[in-house]
């Protein structure tokens, strides 16, 4: 299917090293793809609660969704656990920014709207001949928090990557 995946030897037991691969185009590599980072998830034993779980498995799926359908290309799938968050990078060809706005009548399009309203944060980059989005869960074995449902979208910038 031509999946490829790239891991190196810099990690930690407390921050394991982040896992990236590529997915082929076409919708048909979104479940594989959603199933690969739920397994990276658990095999880290990333402390999330069982609906936080289901949250990070929708928000890959959306994302990853994203790239295949509107850019009709592979894309590049990044899990990196760092300072008590878990982070989800999904990395494509366009150069084209993630809309949040849809038309109130329109049948599609609203998977960043999810996204916004699952994720504690979430946001866009652009990088090379493309961009990166992406979305953030804090981790916690405590059910979610009361803003839950009130994600923080940050365009154009990424949360600093802790030390």
């Amino acid at each position: 299917m031509g999946w490829n995946m790239i891991v190196s030897p810099l990690g930690t037991a407390r921050f394991p090293v982040p896992l990236e691969w590529g997915v082929p185009p076409g919708v048909e590599a979104v479940p594989a793809a959603r199933r690969m980072v739920m397994a990276i998830v658990r095999d880290w034993g990333v402390p999330l609660p069982p609906d936080a779980l289901q949250d990070v498995e929708l928000c890959a799926s959306e994302v990853i969704a994203n790239a295949l359908v509107h850019t009709a290309e592979r894309c590049v799938v990044t899990v990196r656990r760092r300072a008590g968050r878990l982070r989800v990078e999904v990395a494509d060809g366009s150069v084209v920014l993630p809309r949040q706005e849809r038309d109130a009548e329109s049948c599609g399009g609203r998977g960043l709207l999810l996204v916004e309203a699952l994720a504690h944060a979430w946001g866009w980059q652009p990088v090379g001949a493309g961009k990166v989005v992406w979305f953030e869960f804090l981790e916690s074995r405590e059910s979610p928090c009361p803003t839950r449902g009130w994600g923080t979208a940050y365009g154009l910038r990424a949360l600093p990557e802790a030390a």
